[in-house]
């Protein structure tokens, strides 16, 4: 599954990978966590548009959310049947930008976070599903929900699920439902390329949502710089012997 993610790009970097007309100006996120607002990128009329969503996918046909299961993953290989999925799969298919997420290996009975990101460098696309849910008094709120598939050889021996990574040549295909069925979206969902990321541990300080600076981001055993040593004082000149006319050999 995916739990927490990072988008940490900058607003013009993530305008310029998804082609959106809207200018948002938004902060770096590096510990995003269910329930908290999510950046997307969906067609509207045709086009392109970010939005700001919950992240915890509610259908439409849901009466009480607080009897809900809160849906932030969705199987990919169960999205074009399952309720709760397929209508959203056929219809409301969109991208969540991001620059990495964390997944925790299990280690007896503690778990090792890790921090995985493209080698590159370079911001990422989930494959994403939305919806809107609108309540009794006729509330409206924006959802989605990250699709998953089985991991890669990179990430499998640290968890048996990841996110979909849609490629940029991939992303109309992925976006535009009014034009490409379910069916054939569906091909995207599969492991990244095993080249495509790398993964590194982090501290365990990830593990509180309230803890969302840059520093989750540095691996765990990084060398503390040496401190400086004052600089040790010259030893005094010896006093030259006088020369006994013999020579030496040392």
């Amino acid at each position: 599954m995916c739990g927490r993610y990072t988008v940490t790009a900058s607003p013009e970097v993530l305008r310029a990978l998804f082609a959106y007309a809207e200018q948002p100006n938004f902060p770096p996120r590096y510990n995003i966590a269910p329930t908290q607002p999510i950046p997307i990128v969906r067609l509207a009329d045709g086009k392109r548009q970010f939005a700001l969503v919950r992240w915890g996918l509610l259908p439409s046909w849901v009466k009480d959310p607080k009897t809900f299961t809160l849906l932030i993953n969705a199987r990919g290989e169960s999205v074009i049947e399952k309720p709760a999925f397929r209508t959203a799969m056929k219809r409301r298919r969109c991208l969540i930008p991001a620059d990495g997420f964390y997944e925790w290996q299990k280690a007896g009975e503690r778990k090792r976070p890790f921090y995985v990101h493209a080698k590159s460098g370079a911001p990422l696309a989930f494959a994403g599903l939305w919806e809107t849910w609108t309540g009794p008094n006729g509330e409206e709120v924006d959802t989605a929900a990250i699709v998953t598939t089985r991991a890669n050889r990179t990430l499998s021996p640290i968890h048996g699920r990841m996110p979909v990574i849609v490629p940029p040549e991939a992303f109309d295909l992925w976006l535009n439902s009014n034009e490409v069925d379910a069916t054939t979206a569906a091909a995207l969902i599969g492991p990244a390329p095993d080249n495509l990321l790398e993964a590194y541990e982090i501290s365990t300080a990830v593990n509180r949502t309230a803890n969302d600076n840059a520093k989750l981001l540095e691996p765990v055993g990084t060398p503390t710089p040496e401190p400086i040593k004052p600089a040790a004082k010259p030893a005094p000149a010896k006093r030259a012997k006088k020369d006994s006319g013999q020579g030496a050999l040392f």
